[in-house]
């Protein structure tokens, strides 16, 4: 475990807030990706066994839809890298109103994402069209490079450290 140099540094707080609020938003995330596949191939929603399925499917391995989900909570970090806390007077806490602004922007990005056809295709297969873990292995990879591709991020690994960086 990592010692806390500053337990009150802002990127200590924003990481507890995404942390509360995983599961939380990786239901609601499964929830868009289900509105996204409606929006993008079955706007009459005529049901066919493919929507069926997508409909009908809340049990599939996790471990995927998790690592996508922090993905994206990495990137706010970086996004949102300033360390310094403001002073709050409106009574709530720093945890409180990061969880909210984290839950505004993951709900914006998902949304944004959703309108894209390779996030929602992948995202189907490791989640509510998962088959087999090679299958869903192929499209986390493939998710987190569109994902990176759209925000414009690169992740370099130097020294066993991941570092995120701004792409022209």
């Amino acid at each position: 475990m990592i010692q806390k140099l500053f337990p009150l540094d802002k990127n200590y707080i924003l990481r507890q807030a995404q942390s509360l609020m995983e599961e939380h938003l990786l239901e609601l995330m499964v929830f868009e990706l289900k509105r996204s596949y409606t929006q993008l191939y079955n706007p009459l929603m005529l049901m066919d066994e493919t929507f069926a399925k997508i409909l009908d499917t809340y049990e599939f391995p996790k471990d995927r839809i998790r690592m996508i989900y922090r993905q994206l909570c990495g990137i706010y970090r970086y996004q949102n890298g300033d360390n310094q806390l403001e002073l709050l007077f409106d009574g709530r806490t720093h945890l409180d109103k990061f969880k909210e602004e984290w839950a505004t922007q993951f709900v914006s990005w998902i949304r944004e994402l959703g309108i894209h056809e390779p996030y929602v295709k992948n995202m189907l297969r490791m989640t509510l069209l998962f088959d087999t873990d090679s299958r869903a292995e192929w499209s986390e990879n493939h998710c987190k490079a569109f994902i990176n591709q759209h925000f414009n991020l690169k992740i370099v690994k130097r020294n066993g450290e991941l570092k995120l960086l701004r792409t022209a």
